[in-house]
């Protein structure tokens, strides 16, 4: 179950008194709960034993791909701006063996990442993006610490939504516009914002 406090905002919001900074850092956290919602939605979609279904030998199931993007996140936003994000306790590897037996194992895995990091990100101040951080001691300005996750995730994101699609086949539950309906979402955006066509 998805956390209230993580739930994308739905709504636009206004930046006419609010610093480039203060921008920056609500755009990033609504990024990543948007893709982070993908996945959920996928996720809802899923039977237990689905999660741990491998396309391939070469390929990782579901299960894989939750428990390396949790770890990356706490690994990645555990004392963000005071430590190396690959700590000395993280085992990189052993993230793509399966730990986890149950989905609710692997969903509590998930959420405790997630909430790790957007946590991490509520925490940071204006004056915070101008630091540096590290990431296996490359030097990274602390929005590109924070971008290279956002391409990161989203990444993987796709991976496990691609792989919930071959599962569910013919009753997989569309997450985005459906084939030949653009027109007529875009007119119903515009309709909304009350805008005329």
């Amino acid at each position: 179950m998805t956390d209230s406090a993580i739930t994308p905002a739905r709504h636009c919001y206004k930046t006419k008194n609010m610093s480039l900074a203060s921008v920056y850092l609500d755009s990033v956290i609504r990024r990543f709960l948007i893709y982070k919602d993908l996945a959920d939605k996928t996720f809802e979609q899923l039977e237990e034993k689905d999660f741990f279904m491998q396309p391939n030998e070469n390929s990782n199931s579901i299960a894989q791909i939750i428990q390396h993007v949790s770890g990356n996140m706490l690994s990645r936003f555990t004392n963000f701006l005071t430590e190396d994000g690959e700590k000395p306790w993280r085992n990189r590897d052993a993230e793509f063996e399966l730990r986890a037996s149950t989905r609710q194992q692997l969903l509590d895995q998930w959420e405790a990442g997630w909430n790790h990091l957007i946590t991490t990100l509520k925490s940071l101040h204006e004056e915070d993006l101008e630091k540096t951080v590290y990431i296996r001691s490359e030097p990274l300005a602390v929005p590109d610490a924070i971008n290279r996750q956002l391409a990161h995730y989203p990444h993987h994101i796709g991976q496990i939504v691609y792989i919930g699609k071959i599962i569910r086949g013919d009753q997989w539950k569309n997450l985005s516009i459906e084939k030949g309906k653009s027109e007529a979402f875009n007119l119903d955006m515009q309709q909304r914002a009350g805008k005329k066509p």
